[in-house]
């Protein structure tokens, strides 16, 4: 009797469109199942937390969910000579994700120091008219259809922008 090699993958097809959950691989969906909607959204809403100041020396890294024996906790990259600013603000920050939620999703803050030989979040000059970079300027350019190529400059001004 023979075993199939690749038992993991699902053996029922689904004809016609699919979710895109049902494409991902089963380690992919338990990871952002986990941890995936709440570090999304934290970075994506990094700024509103931290600051206009914070942001500038200092980014999340993970986040860890609790169990058993440990606590909820978020882990910050923070520039070197910053850290004392980032102990102040924690409870702040800690307030603003936990009511931005709805309820307690950090517990903990533990803050990592790094040097600033390199830029965490390089900021490029953004004009209005050159906002994409020239390797997608020339993905984009070869569009045929007028409206798409409008609406992909759209979402890279509203991307450079957030």
């Amino acid at each position: 009797m023979q075993f199939k090699n690749n038992t993991k993958q699902r053996n029922v097809s689904i004809q016609g469109l699919r979710s895109f959950k049902d494409t991902l691989p089963k380690n992919i969906k338990r990871i952002i199942n986990k941890k995936g909607h709440i570090y999304s959204e934290t970075l994506s809403n990094w700024k509103y937390f931290v600051g206009d100041e914070l942001f500038k020396c200092c980014f999340p890294k993970t986040f860890k969910s609790s169990n058993k024996f440990g606590v909820r906790t978020l882990v910050i990259m923070v520039k070197r000579g910053h850290e004392v600013d980032m102990e102040y603000s924690k409870k702040n920050i800690l307030n603003k994700m936990n009511t931005y939620f709805g309820y307690s999703v950090v517990e903990k803050l533990k803050f990592i120091s790094f040097d600033d030989e390199q830029k965490a979040f390089p900021e490029l000059e953004i004009t209005d008219k050159n906002v994409t970079i020239n390797k997608y300027k020339d993905k984009i350019s070869n569009v045929k259809n007028d409206k798409i190529k409008k609406s992909l400059l759209e979402l890279t001004k509203v991307y450079k922008e957030k």
